[in-house]
């Protein structure tokens, strides 16, 4: 029997267009296929202009999480809202035939502001915003969020002169007004107009059906913009444009990019032409050209790197490439507040198989590979918190029956689903009562084996950090040997944060239990207070 193809999308109206587009093209080619709407951040939080959140992949982090927990087999974006670099384990599975690139108006009444002083734009963007100020420095320009539809009515709802709106999305959903105007003079957003579909690299069944799927001239000339984004290291909190065409007449790419400063008072702009097959560098060279022209610096101003730095100390090290999803505002110091030794599992436990298996973190993973080779572990069933953990076993270990998200969660499904009531535990001498004690209260029988150690190393930390990042329970027991609970506390969890809220006055949770939203929650808090 053939596979089902599982198509995630956002459930807006037009992200359910295009997921219906890609679905009448796979079963037109002999795929069956079902969609599945998962919400995004940026569906969500819609009280703040993109660039303000400051978030990556804002419109499509939840999409990929659930590729990897394969939730879904396909993800299908407006290319223009995916980030230039993908998730490890995710790639580009198909490009879809480009549509309208052009930013359009709509407009409120007539077109007579055009010539005074005091026109009203409205627009979520600030490419658009900057482009709008560049040629209408007397303009104000009003954040515009949500969907196409709820976009539209606010339009008709305030006293503004007209929104900017993309103009593939309007016309998708048939919604484009007779009196809209084209702006061609606006340099679009890298991939605008694009559909892209992603799915897991090791997926080749997907892979091979999306690839028929592909339209070979939009892969190459949207790959030109995302690269020059990519080079300028924009997102959405730069004002940058990029649009490549194909002239097929002269066989040529044309390329044209714009980065701006973001009230729209500078701007650095670039055009070049390659021919066809030849566009290799076409992308390095017009960022080279805008870096050279002053791009840097002109970032830089809207940086108000002039502002005192907030401080942020992290109880557990970090990669540089982390460090760096911070701006320069936030000086982020780092150190383990935690270290883990493994412990030498008896033998004995492996020696027949185990039914059912607990795990709740990726230290009793390694602490078991640390005693056991993958061909030596028994466990018939394996029940785990965290999709990083259940990542690893299923690499390291074999299949996960179960996934919660934390371990009360999981305790609660364990009593309510288990035939036989004993569980094996594979944990730390430090570890939270929550699981044990649900389980007792159930009369399921919990096994515990000590798989690693988790011994404390704290840190007198600066008076002059405003927040510390906490990843576990004991990470905070560390931190409070040596400091004081006066800072704000991030979390990366809820188990964490339960323990946070009875030291620390202010503490925040991040959305997704993973460093760089943890990160992302802390570059918010400073960006807003």
């Amino acid at each position: 029997m053939q596979k089902i193809i599982k198509i995630g999308t956002r459930d807006s109206q037009l992200a359910l267009w295009q997921a219906h587009k890609v679905r009448k093209e796979l079963e037109a080619l002999g795929f069956e296929t079902e969609i599945v709407p998962i919400k995004s951040t940026g569906d969500i939080v819609l009280d703040k202009p993109l660039y303000e959140l400051g978030i990556t992949g804002i419109f499509t982090k939840n999409l990929d999480i659930a590729l990897l927990e394969k939730r879904i087999d396909i993800a299908v974006h407006s290319m223009k809202d995916v980030p230039t670099v993908l998730p490890q384990g995710i790639v580009q599975a198909a490009v879809l035939k480009r549509a309208n690139y052009n930013d359009i108006l709509v407009l409120k009444g007539t077109e007579e502001f055009f010539g005074q002083p005091e026109g009203t734009i409205a627009t979520g963007s600030l490419r658009r915003k900057a482009q709008w100020l560049n040629r209408y420095p007397t303009h104000k320009v009003v954040d515009l969020r949500g969907n196409v539809n709820s976009r539209l009515e606010k339009l008709e709802n305030n006293d503004w002169d007209g929104a900017i709106f993309a103009a593939a999305g309007l016309e998708r959903l048939g919604k484009r007004p007779a009196g809209a105007i084209n702006l061609g003079w606006m340099i679009p957003a890298p991939a605008q107009g694009a559909i892209m579909v992603s799915c897991l690299e090791s997926d080749s069944f997907v892979k091979e059906a999306c690839a028929k799927l592909n339209d070979y001239e939009t892969q190459v000339c949207v790959g030109i913009e995302r690269e020059f984004l990519h080079l300028l290291e924009g997102g959405c909190t730069a004002p940058i444009g990029a649009l490549a065409y194909v002239d097929q007449k002269n066989q040529e790419i044309n390329f044209k990019g714009i980065l701006l400063k973001k009230d729209g008072s500078k701007k650095i702009t670039v055009t070049k032409t390659n021919p066809l097959g030849r566009h290799r560098y076409l992308a390095k060279d017009c960022a080279d050209f805008i870096i050279n022209k002053g791009g840097k610096e002109l970032m830089m101003e809207d940086q108000e790197v002039s502002i005192t730095k907030k401080i942020v100390y992290s109880t557990k090290k970090l990669s540089e490439a982390q460090k760096k999803l911070l701006p320069r505002t936030i000086e982020i110091q780092d150190s383990d507040f935690i270290k883990i030794r493994f412990n030498r599992i008896a033998p004995k436990v492996m020696k027949d198989e185990i039914e059912n298996v607990v795990i709740t973190s990726q230290n009793g993973v390694e602490s078991i590979l640390n005693s056991f080779t993958k061909s030596e572990i028994k466990f018939k069933n394996i029940f785990c918190v965290g999709r990083r953990t259940k990542k690893m076993i299923e690499t390291s270990i074999g299949e996960v029956t179960y996934v919660a998200k934390n371990a009360k969660q999981l305790a609660e499904y364990l009593a309510k689903n288990l035939k036989n009531k004993e569980v094996t535990y594979f944990c730390s001498d430090i570890r939270m009562e929550i699981l044990p004690a649900y389980l007792h209260q159930k009369n399921i029988q919990l096994t515990e084996i000590e798989a690693y150690k988790t011994m404390l190393s704290p840190l007198k930390i600066s008076d002059d950090v405003s927040g510390v990042l906490f990843y576990s329970p004991s990470g905070i027991e560390s931190y409070l040997k040596k400091n004081d609970p006066n800072k704000v506390a991030f979390c990366i969890g809820e188990s964490t944060a339960d323990v946070a809220k009875k030291y620390f006055k202010e503490v925040k949770i991040a959305n997704l239990p993973d460093v760089e939203s943890l990160l992302t929650l802390v570059k918010n808090h400073f960006i807003t207070t």
